[in-house]
């Protein structure tokens, strides 16, 4: 028998001696827990609902269709709402490149248009090449109606 009652524990292995004893959340332990209990933080969470700016890009995109100032604030409003989403954890993540996609189709396409007008030739379908270096001046004189004149005869 030995001197020690059964309730102790056995004693510690002599130094060197084994493999160093586990650290907690490993095999045989419970996960640690976060704190407050049951998974839920004390603290208010600031993921909860979408980004307000990842709404706005995509509304202000989506107004860009109609006018031209849209795809602009729908460009910077998607790329704060990334940064944003990025930091906070918040939705929103897609409404936020959506708006971005849209904004910079929407500015591609206007460039392209403007490109294209500026290429194209003018409207204007007179010739201005055979032109000398005298303006032209074209006077017109206009007659005035004849009066009728009435003959009375009784």
């Amino acid at each position: 028998m030995t001197d020690q009652p059964p309730s102790y524990p056995p004693p510690p292995p002599p130094e060197g001696y084994g493999y160093p004893p586990p650290q907690p959340g490993g095999y045989g332990y419970p996960p640690p827990q976060p704190p407050g209990g049951y998974g839920y933080s004390p603290y208010p969470s600031q993921s909860t609902g979408t980004n307000s700016m990842a709404i706005a890009s995509l509304v202000s995109s989506l107004v860009g269709l109609l006018c031209g100032i849209g795809p602009l604030l729908g460009l910077v409003f998607g790329i704060i709402a990334l940064n944003q989403i990025k930091q906070t954890g918040q939705g929103g993540r897609g409404m936020a490149i959506a708006g971005i996609v849209i904004s910079s189709v929407l500015i591609a396409l206007f460039i392209v248009v403007m490109i294209i007008a500026a290429l194209l030739p003018s409207s204007d379908r007179t010739d201005h090449t055979d032109r000398g270096s005298a303006p032209i001046v074209v006077l017109t004189t206009e007659e005035p109606p004849a009066s009728p004149v009435l003959i009375f005869s009784r």
